[in-house]
């Protein structure tokens, strides 16, 4: 495009001399591209920025019409974004030029269409992100425009080229602002985090601000129920498991924030310490899922299942799992708070053991089991199947994680008659990948330190209730004291 076709644009003269002298060049989409070129080191930035260049792109911008201006737009945006990453004169030099107004009136042009132009707004977006990493003021000044209409508008983008920069601008504008977190996700805002997240559930994501942002909203803030439940059709109230179970329960969409919640959870476990409510929350959601478990056949892959009702099941039983294993991961010299304890008031220990044993055997049982005319390998009665790979040795794990040097856990599994199904669990699984070991690690926990598990687990085995090579396998064995005749395990591996 030559300069004389620019007419039509309206470009000030004196921008264009003034890009055209920085980068020494006749055209310009030449000028445009060299200084993109120039802007990718911070000599370069600097050198510009003593030239008073970013001005002259605000003053381009603004004088670009869209959508025909389109190419020299996106050039200017480009430019725009670069002079402004990490550079301090440039980010203030765009608060004194109006500069969020302005990109904002580009984002609103860009957005108006049926279809979003999503590589415009996505420009637009990061020169925000990068703006918004100057400081408080800079934060708060794209803030008080943004919040929420505008945030809003954007959030419903379809496009994850635009997604994964929007959360970035907003993880920085209420970084170490507990005040702008509650307004994000208070009746004003948490419509703008329930699109995001629907966004991110249709076309996924590439960076990892959206994890950021949901990860100091739900595990490091309170909000995880409220978000939950707006994603959905039900609340997530103490009492949820109370209503009655159907099929439309649960959204996809919930299903997808618990999938990403729970990895979340996973990746950060050993840093954060997990809320009381957050995990009550997380039981009440799986106490609700179960009911899934009267209405589904043998699960035929692990999680995610394409099923909402079981990855929402799947997803709350894994956090759990994680929840419970605070203190294996991190002992006891940090203050972990009380997230297990108040688990364990609510029942979790008896709601777990309840689960597995209406489980059909694991797959070895059964064929081990299989036998008489018209059996196909599963219990005749009333015995579930698992509703994907893996769920059995989720059950376990939670047992694990809570019978870990908790001694009241232990006695509890003992009470409720819960060693021998323990056992049980300490073979291969082809439906439950690393079941063994998972069983394994239960069953260590339920004996250490509590002679009364222990000498349970021997007068099975001296009953024939526990076949010999599954306490072998636990590196255990049973003597009998010639003098008094009572069984003792000891310890052989």
């Amino acid at each position: 495009m030559d300069n004389t076709a620019l007419q039509e644009f309206l470009v000030p003269e004196d921008v264009l001399q003034i890009l055209l002298s920085a980068s020494n060049s006749s055209t310009l989409v030449d000028s445009l591209e060299t200084l993109i070129q120039v802007c990718r080191t911070a000599d370069g930035r600097a050198d510009l920025a003593s030239k008073s260049i970013l001005p002259s792109v605000v003053q381009l911008i603004q004088s670009l019409p869209y959508p025909s201006g389109h190419h020299l737009l996106t050039l200017s945006l480009k430019l725009l974004r670069n002079l402004c990453a990490g550079e301090v004169s440039n980010q203030k030099s765009f608060l004194e030029q109006s500069g969020v107004a302005i990109i904002l009136n580009v984002l609103n042009s860009a957005n108006l269409s049926l279809e979003p132009d999503s590589g415009i707004i996505r420009m637009g977006l990061q020169v925000l992100a990068n703006v918004s990493l100057a400081g408080e003021r800079h934060q708060h000044a794209i803030w008080q425009q943004l919040f929420p209409k505008e945030f809003l508008a954007l959030a419903r983008v379809q496009s994850r080229e635009t997604c994964d920069p929007l959360c970035m601008v907003i993880f920085a504008c209420c970084d170490g602002s507990p005040e702008l977190f509650e307004k994000l996700c208070g009746d004003g805002g948490i419509t703008i985090m329930k699109e995001i997240v629907r966004t991110t559930a249709a076309v996924g994501f590439g960076e990892d601000w959206f994890k950021l942002l949901l990860s100091r909203i739900c595990l490091e803030g309170r909000y995880f129920s409220s978000l939950f439940s707006n994603l959905g059709f039900v609340s997530t109230t103490e009492n949820v498991e109370d209503t009655e179970f159907g099929e439309d329960l649960f959204s996809s969409e919930q299903a997808f924030f618990l999938r990403i919640i729970s990895d979340i959870l996973n990746e950060r476990l050993r840093e954060i310490t997990v809320p009381s409510d957050f995990a009550l929350c997380v039981f009440g959601i799986f106490k609700k899922s179960v009911g899934v478990l009267n209405c589904v056949t043998r699960g035929q892959s692990g999680l995610p299942t394409g099923s909402s009702m079981i990855d929402v099941l799947g997803y709350s039983l894994t956090m759990l799992r994680d929840v419970c294993a605070q203190k294996t991961l991190r002992g006891f010299q940090e203050d972990l708070g009380d997230a297990v304890d108040v688990l364990l008031s609510h029942g979790l220990i008896e709601l777990i053991l309840c689960l597995l044993r209406d489980l059909e055997p694991p797959a070895i049982i059964r064929k081990a089991i299989k036998q008489g005319e018209g059996q196909d390998g599963t219990n005749s009665g009333s015995s579930k199947p698992c509703p994907y790979k893996g769920f059995r040795r989720d059950i376990v794990a939670v047992i694990g994680n809570c019978t870990y040097q908790r001694k009241p856990v232990q006695d509890e599994i003992r009470q409720k008659d819960g060693i021998l199904l323990l056992l049980q669990q300490c073979g291969l699984d082809e439906d439950n990948p690393f079941l063994k070991e998972w069983g394994i690690w239960c069953v260590r926990n339920l004996l250490e330190g509590n002679e009364d598990n222990k000498r349970v687990v021997t007068e099975l085995e001296l009953q024939g209730s526990v076949d010999a090579p599954e306490i072998a396998g636990l590196g255990l064995r049973v003597e009998v004291n010639p003098e008094t005749g009572r069984p003792k395990l000891v310890n052989v591996s």
